[in-house]
Protein backbone atom coordinates (compact mmCIF):
# COMPACT_ATOMS: atom_id res chain seq x y z
CA UNK A 1 0.00 0.00 0.00
CA UNK A 2 1.21 3.51 -0.79
CA UNK A 3 1.52 5.94 2.12
CA UNK A 4 0.85 9.64 1.50
CA UNK A 5 2.76 12.08 3.73
CA UNK A 6 1.94 15.83 3.66
CA UNK A 7 4.11 18.83 4.37
CA UNK A 8 1.77 20.86 6.56
CA UNK A 9 3.21 24.24 5.58
CA UNK A 10 3.24 23.95 1.78
CA UNK A 11 0.48 21.35 1.29
CA UNK A 12 2.87 19.32 -0.85
CA UNK A 13 2.88 15.54 -0.53
CA UNK A 14 5.30 12.67 -0.90
CA UNK A 15 4.43 9.03 -1.51
CA UNK A 16 6.25 6.35 0.48
CA UNK A 17 6.25 3.27 -1.75
CA UNK A 18 9.09 0.82 -0.86
CA UNK A 19 8.04 -1.75 -3.49
CA UNK A 20 8.92 0.75 -6.21
CA UNK A 21 12.60 0.25 -5.43
CA UNK A 22 12.45 -3.34 -6.67
CA UNK A 23 11.51 -2.49 -10.25
CA UNK A 24 13.68 -4.07 -12.97
CA UNK A 25 16.05 -2.56 -15.49
CA UNK A 26 16.81 -3.39 -19.11
CA UNK A 27 20.54 -3.35 -18.38
CA UNK A 28 22.33 -6.54 -17.43
CA UNK A 29 25.84 -6.90 -16.06
CA UNK A 30 26.20 -10.38 -17.59
CA UNK A 31 25.91 -11.45 -21.21
CA UNK A 32 22.73 -13.40 -20.51
CA UNK A 33 19.96 -12.96 -23.07
CA UNK A 34 17.41 -10.40 -21.91
CA UNK A 35 13.83 -11.61 -21.93
CA UNK A 36 11.44 -8.69 -22.32
CA UNK A 37 8.17 -9.23 -20.42
CA UNK A 38 6.39 -6.76 -22.71
CA UNK A 39 7.12 -8.57 -25.99
CA UNK A 40 4.51 -10.76 -27.68
CA UNK A 41 4.85 -14.36 -26.57
CA UNK A 42 5.95 -13.39 -23.07
CA UNK A 43 2.50 -12.53 -21.73
CA UNK A 44 2.89 -14.93 -18.78
CA UNK A 45 5.78 -12.80 -17.47
CA UNK A 46 3.44 -9.92 -16.57
CA UNK A 47 0.62 -9.83 -14.03
CA UNK A 48 -2.75 -10.91 -15.46
CA UNK A 49 -3.98 -8.67 -18.25
CA UNK A 50 -6.49 -5.90 -17.54
CA UNK A 51 -7.35 -4.72 -21.06
CA UNK A 52 -6.28 -5.00 -24.67
CA UNK A 53 -6.95 -3.78 -28.18
CA UNK A 54 -6.51 -6.48 -30.81
CA UNK A 55 -7.27 -10.13 -31.27
CA UNK A 56 -6.64 -13.17 -29.13
CA UNK A 57 -7.54 -14.27 -25.65
CA UNK A 58 -6.34 -12.44 -22.51
CA UNK A 59 -2.74 -13.19 -21.58
CA UNK A 60 -2.00 -14.57 -25.04
CA UNK A 61 -0.63 -13.27 -28.34
CA UNK A 62 -2.76 -11.29 -30.80
CA UNK A 63 -2.90 -7.94 -29.00
CA UNK A 64 -2.06 -4.55 -30.51
CA UNK A 65 -1.99 -2.53 -27.25
CA UNK A 66 -1.98 -4.28 -23.87
CA UNK A 67 -2.63 -3.09 -20.30
CA UNK A 68 -1.33 -4.91 -17.20
CA UNK A 69 -0.91 -3.98 -13.54
CA UNK A 70 2.47 -2.53 -12.62
CA UNK A 71 4.37 -5.14 -10.57
CA UNK A 72 6.13 -2.34 -8.68
CA UNK A 73 3.40 0.25 -8.14
CA UNK A 74 3.76 3.83 -6.96
CA UNK A 75 0.08 4.13 -6.04
CA UNK A 76 -2.61 1.59 -5.20
CA UNK A 77 -3.88 1.72 -8.80
CA UNK A 78 -0.94 1.69 -11.20
CA UNK A 79 -1.13 0.26 -14.73
CA UNK A 80 1.32 -0.26 -17.59
CA UNK A 81 0.12 0.46 -21.14
CA UNK A 82 2.33 -1.45 -23.59
CA UNK A 83 2.39 0.55 -26.81
CA UNK A 84 2.83 -2.30 -29.29
CA UNK A 85 4.51 -5.64 -29.84
CA UNK A 86 7.52 -3.78 -31.28
CA UNK A 87 10.41 -3.70 -28.81
CA UNK A 88 11.96 -0.44 -30.08
CA UNK A 89 9.46 1.71 -32.01
CA UNK A 90 7.57 4.33 -29.98
CA UNK A 91 4.91 6.99 -30.54
CA UNK A 92 7.29 9.11 -32.63
CA UNK A 93 8.01 6.31 -35.14
CA UNK A 94 5.15 3.79 -35.01
CA UNK A 95 2.53 3.73 -37.81
CA UNK A 96 0.00 6.49 -37.15
CA UNK A 97 -2.82 3.93 -36.87
CA UNK A 98 -0.97 2.38 -33.92
CA UNK A 99 -0.59 5.78 -32.26
CA UNK A 100 -4.36 6.21 -32.56
CA UNK A 101 -4.84 2.86 -30.81
CA UNK A 102 -2.52 3.92 -27.98
CA UNK A 103 -4.44 7.16 -27.45
CA UNK A 104 -7.71 5.24 -27.58
CA UNK A 105 -6.46 2.97 -24.78
CA UNK A 106 -5.36 6.05 -22.81
CA UNK A 107 -8.90 7.38 -23.07
CA UNK A 108 -10.51 4.04 -22.24
CA UNK A 109 -8.40 3.49 -19.13
CA UNK A 110 -8.88 7.10 -18.01
CA UNK A 111 -12.64 6.60 -18.25
CA UNK A 112 -12.38 3.31 -16.36
CA UNK A 113 -10.74 5.00 -13.36
CA UNK A 114 -11.88 8.64 -13.26
CA UNK A 115 -14.49 7.95 -10.58
CA UNK A 116 -11.77 6.53 -8.30
CA UNK A 117 -9.52 9.60 -8.11
CA UNK A 118 -7.19 11.78 -10.14
CA UNK A 119 -5.96 9.91 -13.22
CA UNK A 120 -2.48 10.69 -14.51
CA UNK A 121 -1.15 9.10 -17.70
CA UNK A 122 2.55 9.52 -18.45
CA UNK A 123 5.29 8.17 -20.69
CA UNK A 124 9.01 7.89 -19.89
CA UNK A 125 11.02 7.31 -23.08
CA UNK A 126 14.66 6.42 -22.49
CA UNK A 127 16.72 5.57 -19.42
CA UNK A 128 17.47 9.22 -18.58
CA UNK A 129 13.72 9.88 -18.61
CA UNK A 130 13.12 7.22 -15.98
CA UNK A 131 12.20 4.20 -18.13
CA UNK A 132 13.24 1.02 -16.33
CA UNK A 133 12.40 -1.20 -19.33
CA UNK A 134 13.24 -0.15 -22.87
CA UNK A 135 10.15 -1.66 -24.53
CA UNK A 136 7.98 1.43 -25.22
CA UNK A 137 5.16 1.83 -22.74
CA UNK A 138 3.19 4.38 -20.75
CA UNK A 139 1.82 4.27 -17.23
CA UNK A 140 -1.43 5.21 -15.54
CA UNK A 141 -1.72 6.02 -11.86
CA UNK A 142 -4.70 7.05 -9.75
CA UNK A 143 -4.11 9.50 -6.90
CA UNK A 144 -6.82 10.05 -4.25
CA UNK A 145 -8.88 13.20 -4.78
CA UNK A 146 -7.90 14.64 -1.41
CA UNK A 147 -4.23 14.76 -2.41
CA UNK A 148 -3.16 18.22 -3.62
CA UNK A 149 -1.13 17.63 -6.78
CA UNK A 150 1.72 20.11 -7.25
CA UNK A 151 1.25 20.34 -11.01
CA UNK A 152 0.91 23.06 -13.60
CA UNK A 153 -2.42 24.08 -15.02
CA UNK A 154 -2.75 25.15 -18.62
CA UNK A 155 -0.45 27.97 -19.73
CA UNK A 156 -1.45 30.83 -22.09
CA UNK A 157 -1.31 29.97 -25.79
CA UNK A 158 1.85 31.85 -26.77
CA UNK A 159 4.73 30.91 -29.08
CA UNK A 160 2.56 28.73 -31.30
CA UNK A 161 4.35 26.03 -33.27
CA UNK A 162 1.39 24.83 -35.29
CA UNK A 163 -2.38 24.68 -35.30
CA UNK A 164 -4.43 21.70 -36.47
CA UNK A 165 -8.17 21.30 -36.81
CA UNK A 166 -8.61 20.51 -33.11
CA UNK A 167 -5.31 21.32 -31.35
CA UNK A 168 -2.70 24.01 -30.80
CA UNK A 169 0.95 23.12 -30.26
CA UNK A 170 3.06 25.73 -28.48
CA UNK A 171 6.08 26.47 -26.27
CA UNK A 172 4.73 28.31 -23.18
CA UNK A 173 6.57 31.33 -21.81
CA UNK A 174 6.74 29.37 -18.54
CA UNK A 175 8.74 26.54 -20.08
CA UNK A 176 10.90 24.88 -17.44
CA UNK A 177 12.90 22.74 -19.88
CA UNK A 178 14.61 23.47 -23.22
CA UNK A 179 12.14 22.94 -26.09
CA UNK A 180 9.33 22.04 -23.71
CA UNK A 181 6.21 21.77 -25.88
CA UNK A 182 2.51 21.56 -25.02
CA UNK A 183 -0.45 20.32 -27.04
CA UNK A 184 -3.82 21.79 -26.01
CA UNK A 185 -7.30 21.18 -27.44
CA UNK A 186 -9.17 24.10 -28.91
CA UNK A 187 -12.26 23.00 -27.01
CA UNK A 188 -11.77 24.04 -23.38
CA UNK A 189 -13.29 23.02 -20.06
CA UNK A 190 -13.08 19.26 -20.63
CA UNK A 191 -11.13 16.31 -19.25
CA UNK A 192 -9.11 13.93 -21.40
CA UNK A 193 -11.85 11.32 -20.97
CA UNK A 194 -14.04 13.57 -23.13
CA UNK A 195 -11.70 13.36 -26.13
CA UNK A 196 -13.98 12.70 -29.12
CA UNK A 197 -13.56 10.18 -31.92
CA UNK A 198 -13.08 13.12 -34.28
CA UNK A 199 -10.31 14.62 -32.15
CA UNK A 200 -8.47 11.35 -31.53
CA UNK A 201 -6.86 10.83 -34.99
CA UNK A 202 -5.98 14.54 -35.14
CA UNK A 203 -4.26 14.27 -31.75
CA UNK A 204 -2.34 11.18 -32.86
CA UNK A 205 -0.99 13.02 -35.89
CA UNK A 206 -0.14 16.17 -33.90
CA UNK A 207 1.59 14.25 -31.10
CA UNK A 208 3.69 12.19 -33.49
CA UNK A 209 4.59 15.19 -35.65
CA UNK A 210 5.62 17.21 -32.59
CA UNK A 211 7.86 14.41 -31.31
CA UNK A 212 9.42 14.07 -34.76
CA UNK A 213 10.14 17.81 -34.87
CA UNK A 214 11.73 17.72 -31.42
CA UNK A 215 13.82 14.71 -32.37
CA UNK A 216 15.01 16.40 -35.57
CA UNK A 217 16.07 19.52 -33.66
CA UNK A 218 17.59 17.88 -30.59
CA UNK A 219 19.34 14.91 -32.22
CA UNK A 220 20.87 16.78 -35.12
CA UNK A 221 24.51 17.84 -35.54
CA UNK A 222 23.86 21.53 -34.79
CA UNK A 223 22.65 21.21 -31.20
CA UNK A 224 24.98 23.12 -28.84
CA UNK A 225 23.84 22.57 -25.26
CA UNK A 226 23.67 18.76 -25.31
CA UNK A 227 25.50 15.93 -27.01
CA UNK A 228 25.06 15.92 -30.79
CA UNK A 229 23.40 12.86 -32.33
CA UNK A 230 22.35 11.60 -28.88
CA UNK A 231 19.21 9.44 -28.59
CA UNK A 232 15.93 11.32 -28.26
CA UNK A 233 14.88 11.04 -24.61
CA UNK A 234 11.61 12.54 -23.40
CA UNK A 235 8.73 12.47 -20.97
CA UNK A 236 5.15 13.43 -21.62
CA UNK A 237 2.07 13.39 -19.48
CA UNK A 238 -1.62 14.18 -19.84
CA UNK A 239 -2.93 16.69 -17.33
CA UNK A 240 -5.32 14.97 -14.95
CA UNK A 241 -8.12 17.56 -14.64
CA UNK A 242 -10.28 19.91 -16.66
CA UNK A 243 -8.66 21.95 -19.44
CA UNK A 244 -6.38 19.00 -20.18
CA UNK A 245 -3.21 19.22 -22.22
CA UNK A 246 -0.20 17.07 -23.11
CA UNK A 247 3.11 18.37 -21.79
CA UNK A 248 6.22 17.09 -23.62
CA UNK A 249 9.55 17.49 -21.84
CA UNK A 250 12.71 16.63 -23.81
CA UNK A 251 15.33 15.44 -21.30
CA UNK A 252 18.36 17.29 -22.59
CA UNK A 253 19.74 18.75 -19.34
CA UNK A 254 20.12 17.67 -15.70
CA UNK A 255 18.74 19.43 -12.67
CA UNK A 256 21.46 20.22 -10.12
CA UNK A 257 22.02 21.90 -6.77
CA UNK A 258 20.68 25.33 -7.70
CA UNK A 259 17.35 23.96 -8.92
CA UNK A 260 17.03 21.52 -6.04
CA UNK A 261 17.94 24.13 -3.45
CA UNK A 262 15.72 26.94 -4.71
CA UNK A 263 12.83 25.29 -6.56
CA UNK A 264 13.72 27.52 -9.53
CA UNK A 265 14.28 25.98 -12.94
CA UNK A 266 16.83 27.35 -15.40
CA UNK A 267 15.85 27.09 -19.07
CA UNK A 268 18.77 27.63 -21.45
CA UNK A 269 16.53 28.04 -24.53
CA UNK A 270 14.12 30.96 -24.96
CA UNK A 271 10.64 29.47 -25.63
CA UNK A 272 10.09 32.06 -28.36
CA UNK A 273 13.20 30.86 -30.19
CA UNK A 274 12.27 27.23 -29.59
CA UNK A 275 8.84 27.76 -31.18
CA UNK A 276 10.34 29.48 -34.21
CA UNK A 277 12.84 26.67 -34.71
CA UNK A 278 10.17 24.01 -34.44
CA UNK A 279 7.94 25.94 -36.86
CA UNK A 280 10.72 25.79 -39.46
CA UNK A 281 11.47 22.10 -38.94
CA UNK A 282 9.94 19.88 -41.60
CA UNK A 283 9.32 16.22 -40.81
Amino acid sequence: MATYVPDTRTQRWVIISPSRGNRPTSERKSDAVRVCPFCAGNETLTPPELYRIGKGEPNAVGWDVRVVPNKFPITDIHEVIIHSTNDTEDVDTLPIQQVQKILSVYRDRYRAHEAEGQVLIFCNHGKKAGASLSHPHSQLVVIPNQINLDSLTIEPLKNVVEESACFITYCPDFSQWPYETWIAPKTTGKKFSELTDTELPDLAAVLQRTLKKLSAVLCGPDVTFTQANAPFVFNYYIYHGKNWFIRIIPRTIHRAGFELGTGLNVNVIDPVAAAVQLQKTNV
